[in-house]
């Protein structure tokens, strides 16, 4: 029997890591494109590009490894059944539950990695991630001037470049400065270049230009034409300005320790609610697994396929994870709903337990049936 039980852990091993590689490149290579705007356009790094995309992951697989577990639980049991190999086990008289058991370690395993993933791992992913973008969005030190185009930098000043070299060069340069109202400036110089400066302010370093001003309440222009001059960038946000943390930065201990009368009533029932999705978000992965094998363990085995049980299987995942979504904003509006997000993953971990106990629920093998499982 151990024999056995290690045979079909090694399939539901193996298949689930390789589905959940497969899920995790395709949700980086659609997330990764949320980033190539602000990347460009703020003229962050590769390794900076990759450390973005790289940081939300984490959040993800949260929600890959019960779908993984589930799938990969459905299609290792559908082909034990269909290969006939379900009905040699049970001929070696191995229980429903001798043969749930390789799908219940590997769905335990996968409980302890989702709950460490989102006790531990998640809150200071999400915090590192929000903390890199929002740098990266108010900081004028990140920002590339696109050629042939009138950049916006900061409150209050523009600059238009004609193009860039590859040294990073920049030529044909035009600043328009109203920083201060009372003193509009407009500066125009042959080429330049985009530096920062040893006390960390981004500057414009210009060569062979003009420097205009109209003098307030006259028409008066004043030009000044000079070798070189700098301008420097002051940066669009205030240093001082504290970057305000939603519930997923927060660590499992912040979320239940803090108090109504230091964040608001709404930010309280958000806070509590996800705490309580830390702790009972882990469960699906057992519920997903008794899902499956309910779905197929018990019943009587057909020679035209199991793809019924397979379409209620489905079916069941799905209507789960949509109640999930929809309790959740249940509790948020009123927290006397929290017991609600342990009870339903684990209603199905008790029916599949009461189906696995009682095979014969369905008393009268269907058409085309012969025997049990």
């Amino acid at each position: 029997m151990r024999v056995i039980n290690r045979y079909i852990l090694r399939q539901l091993a193996v298949s689930m890591v390789l589905v959940t590689i497969g899920l995790t490149a395709i949700l980086w290579l659609t997330q990764s494109l949320r980033f190539v705007e602000l990347t460009v356009n703020k003229g962050a790094s590769v390794g900076l590009f990759m450390k973005l995309t790289l940081l939300v992951m984490p959040n993800f697989l949260t929600v890959i490894l019960p779908v993984s577990l589930f799938a990969v639980v459905l299609f290792t049991y559908n082909a034990l059944i269909s290969d006939r190999e379900m009905v040699v086990m049970r001929s070696a008289g191995m229980s429903h539950w001798m043969l749930a058991r390789p799908a219940l370690i590997l769905a335990g395993y996968s409980m302890l990695a989702g709950l460490v993933l989102n006790v531990w791992i998640i809150p200071h992913t999400v915090e590192e991630f929000h903390r890199l973008q929002w740098t990266l969005r108010n900081s004028v030190t990140g920002v590339i001037l696109q050629e042939g185009q009138f950049n916006q930098v900061g409150e209050g000043l523009t600059v238009y470049i004609r193009s860039r070299g590859s040294d990073g060069e920049l030529q044909g340069i035009i600043v328009y400065d109203r920083r201060n109202p009372m003193r509009k400036v407009t500066v125009m110089a042959e080429r330049g270049a985009l530096i920062k400066k040893q006390n960390g302010v981004p500057t414009v370093f210009m060569v062979n230009g003009v420097r205009e001003q109209v003098s307030t309440g006259s028409s008066r222009l004043s030009l000044l034409y000079f070798d070189n001059y700098a301008m420097e960038f002051s940066e669009t946000s205030d240093p001082g300005d504290v970057r305000s943390r939603d519930a997923r930065e927060r660590s499992t201990e912040e979320l239940f320790s803090v108090t109504e009368q230091q964040v608001g009533p709404v930010n309280f029932r958000q806070f509590r609610v996800e705490g309580h999705q830390r702790l009972a978000s882990p469960l699906y992965h057992f519920s997903f697994a008794f899902i499956a094998l309910a779905c197929l363990l018990a019943g009587w085995f057909n020679r035209r396929g199991q793809s019924d049980r397979l379409a209620i299987a489905i079916g069941l995942m799905v209507a789960v994870q949509a109640l999930a979504l929809s309790v959740s904003n249940l509790a948020t509006r009123d927290l006397m709903l929290v017991p609600l997000i342990y009870l339903l993953p684990a209603l199905p971990i008790l029916v599949g337990v009461w189906v696995l106990q009682a095979p014969a629920f369905l008393r009268l093998p269907p058409a085309g049936s012969s025997g049990m499982g």
